[in-house]
């Protein structure tokens, strides 16, 4: 029987110009609204050719005894990723984050559509270099990063992956509370939640809090350990401020609610799919075993 021959999955999402297009119907019902607001149409159509011309080159670079498909970010849960698939990112660096949670070990190429736009650290790959990298890729020889990732398991049975963090607190503005045990200690607190992040996500949000808060941690992308950072807690007679932040390599972080409702635990910045975090539930979170393997060029 012959093998199987591999497949490009190509993971895009849509153009904001896409989504202006979407949602007013016409060009120019786009152009009216941007307009009346001070903004120009044309750069959202730059900034949309310049997505489409990545992915028409970076599909162009498939051998041609290759299968392809084509899957776009709100479709990813629905998505069914293969074995031997080889998964190319077209889009922003969040586009990486948002499809490592489906893979079970497959390699991943990103393409920076927009250099001027996207910093690029999990867009690594060369469009010139897209055919070889494709086939090394495939054959598993592809120089690649094993990107720690961070998983969140709820004493219900739930779990939740994440390459970049997860968020622990309330869904509103409202304090989160709960109790926090971490590196042989433990604590009630209020606050405005925490995130728990991998090296990967140390350059994103959780570089944010460390700037604001002239917090440092190191933690490599694939060091097997996550960092935690607690936002803006809150002294009072029952909560405490002492574990603000810190580094979870051997045991997991544990975290109890004390939230009658709005509690929630997301991945990776999308609050649309979260866990429900109310009163009682317990959650470990740690490096995950799972990891995300990015080709680096």
């Amino acid at each position: 029987m012959a093998a199987v021959p591999p497949r490009a999955v190509f993971v895009t999402r849509e153009s904001d110009y896409q989504a202006l297009l979407a949602r007013h119907a016409t060009r120019e019902q786009a152009r009216f609204f941007l307009e009346r607001r001070g903004q120009s149409l044309e750069a959202l159509e730059r900034r949309d050719l310049e997505l489409k011309a990545a992915l028409h080159s970076a599909r162009s670079a498939v051998p041609e005894n290759w299968r392809q498909a084509l899957t776009v970010r709100a479709d990813l849960d629905r998505f069914l990723f293969a074995p031997e698939d080889v998964v190319v990112v077209v889009g922003q660096d969040g586009l990486v984050a948002n499809v490592a949670k489906y893979l079970t070990g497959q390699p991943v190429l990103g393409i920076n559509p927009s250099t001027d736009l996207y910093e690029g650290v999990l867009l690594k790959a060369d469009i010139g270099r897209l055919p070889a990298l494709l086939a090394a890729s495939a054959a598993g020889e592809a120089p690649a990063e094993r990107r720690t990732m961070v998983e969140a398991k709820l004493d219900s049975g739930q779990t939740l992956l994440a390459l970049n963090e997860i968020f622990v607190g309330h869904r509103s503005h409202q304090s989160a509370r709960y109790r926090i045990a971490a590196e042989g200690k433990s604590e009630d607190q209020s606050s405005s939640g925490l995130i728990v992040a991998s090296g990967t996500g140390a350059t994103g949000w959780a570089r944010s809090i460390m700037a604001a808060t002239a917090t440092r941690l190191s933690l490599a992308v694939e060091e097997r350990a996550v960092a935690y950072f607690v936002r803006e807690p809150f002294p009072s007679p029952s909560t405490g401020t002492a574990i603000r932040s810190g580094k979870v390599a051997e045991a997991a972080l544990a975290v109890t609610s004390r939230m009658n409702e709005g509690g929630v635990i997301f991945a990776d910045g999308i609050e649309q799919d979260f866990i429900a975090f109310d009163w009682g539930r317990t959650v470990q979170l740690a490096a995950a075993e799972r990891s995300l393997r990015l080709v680096t060029g």
